[in-house]
């Protein structure tokens, strides 16, 4: 309890980070690069919000972020009674499959009873509700403003970071600041591979699927009724999934401030344009004109947002090499996904309880090296998920882009799941609890599950788009 942890990055995974690490040392830094809101201090009190403006160190924040309920869950544990917070900061709670128009693999989603539910507000909001609760503990300091430009020791320990005020340049004033443990939360724009070479030690075994894929995001509002939280309107989204035959996707999504947010994604070399005129007509490539008329009837408020860094990309900390003592990587530091999964928030949240967990076990000491594989386990099913997903597509590349044997055997019932899943309540309920990381992927072969999959036929499902919701079983 008399030490210090310092944590690089104040996102979702940096912050819940150090509100752990804040039950074990004395005191805990985060240090973030960008500057929050001047009145984060009577945020953090309760008093006046702070901005949920994108900021700068989170150009992705433009997009949709959605909070999967196994992240849900995950937070809830850690901060009790933030999800009752979220609902009353007005982010949208959105049943699948009642309230969203769904297609994937040529279907149509029923739109029977929800069996999950997801948040779609902002990032900024979320973000910032985390941030108010964490730095109300007196034992967590923030620093912002400043940059993380490298590690303090050598190979066998790391003894704190280099840090300097953003805004200097290379050649501005550097300080030192000490610490028992650095965790790097800083994202999927870490530099800490370079840090550890720098200090002697080994940077991780990087393995890579990346398919090119791009999306782009606009801000709109309905003005038909065909979307919004109103009892008379049909459904709160839409979502095209995409797949190997069917590349485009595009998922409009409801914000807290009852606006919608909508996101095309489409492969390397045909990426949505940023364009505003050619971003509507992007629409006409999806297998359905519904977003298409939704979009031209819909009002634009806001320019067209890009994004091209989608690549999985997952550092294995965990293997054995000159690894120092005193040093962890966490969140998108550790294991990047293509964001299109939805999955970043919540694995930044099952990493924090598993970080938690791994530190109070009273079974096994927490080591450097035990605690690092504690994190990477609490991503595996995302990346198994989404790195599965993205192997599959055309132009994937990457050192682990390589289909398996194995890969070919699970991907012909994942098939067969996904083929069911629009129409079958138990194959689809199954299916939407291992995506949301509520469940573990073996729930997909769990006995009434399989004998659906295996032998039952592919449940007929709607023609047309789904405006308006099933009666049916969930």
């Amino acid at each position: 309890m008399g030490r210090h942890a310092v944590v690089v990055g104040g996102s979702v995974a940096g912050l819940l980070a150090a509100h752990v690490l804040a039950g074990h040392a004395r005191r805990v830094t985060i240090v973030e690069r960008d500057r929050f809101p001047a009145d984060r201090a009577a945020d953090a009190d309760g008093g006046t919000p702070a901005s949920t403006a994108p900021r700068p160190g989170v150009p992705q924040s433009r997009h949709p972020h959605v909070l999967l309920e196994g992240g849900q869950l995950a937070l809830e544990a850690l901060l009790p009674g933030f999800m009752e917070e979220l609902r009353a900061a007005g982010a949208p709670r959105v049943g699948m499959p009642e309230d969203i128009v769904q297609w994937q693999s040529g279907r149509w989603f029923r739109r029977v009873p929800a069996s999950t539910h997801i948040h779609t507000g902002s990032r900024a909001q979320i973000e910032r509700l985390i941030r108010r609760r964490v730095l109300a503990n007196p034992s967590v300091t923030l620093v912002d403003g400043t940059e993380t430009v490298g590690l303090l020791g050598d190979a066998s320990r790391v003894r704190g970071v280099l840090l300097r005020e953003r805004g200097d340049g290379p050649r501005g004033e550097q300080r030192e600041l000490a610490a028992d443990l650095v965790v790097d939360a800083s994202g999927r724009g870490t530099r800490a591979p370079r840090w550890l070479t720098a200090i002697g030690a080994e940077a991780p075994h990087e393995e890579t699927i990346d398919t090119g894929l791009a999306y782009a995001s606009r801000v709109y509002r309905d003005t038909s009724g065909t979307l919004g939280a109103d009892a008379t309107a049909p459904a709160l989204g839409f979502y095209v999934v995409p797949n190997p035959s069917q590349p485009y996707g595009v998922v409009v999504l409801p914000l807290e401030d009852g606006t919608h947010l909508a996101t095309f994604s489409g492969l390397r070399g045909d990426e949505p344009p940023t364009d505003e005129e050619e971003f509507e007509t992007y629409a006409k490539r999806l297998p359905h004109p519904a977003v298409h008329r939704w979009m031209r009837a819909a009002e634009p408020l806001s320019p067209v947002s890009g994004f091209r860094r989608t690549a999985n990309v997952r550092r294995r900390y965990d293997l054995p090499g000159r690894r120092p003592a005193g040093f962890l990587a966490t969140g998108d530091a550790l294991c990047t996904f293509n964001p299109i999964y939805g999955q970043g928030m919540a694995v930044a949240a099952l990493s924090a309880v598993a970080l938690r967990d791994a530190l109070t076990d009273s079974r096994r000491t927490p080591t450097t090296r035990r605690v690092q594989r504690a994190l990477l386990a609490a991503s595996r099913q995302a990346w198994d998920i989404s790195a599965g997903a993205d192997k599959k597509m055309p132009g994937a590349v990457g050192n682990a882009a390589v289909v398996r044997p194995a890969d070919r055997v699970a991907g012909w019932y994942l098939r067969r799941v996904q083929e069911r899943t629009p129409g079958d309540p138990v194959v689809g309920r199954a299916f939407r609890a291992a995506l949301t990381l509520k469940e573990p992927l073996s729930a997909l072969f769990a006995p009434e599950v399989a004998r659906a999959v295996l032998f039952g036929p592919a449940l007929p499902a709607p023609a047309e788009p789904p405006l308006t919701r099933d009666a049916g079983e969930a």
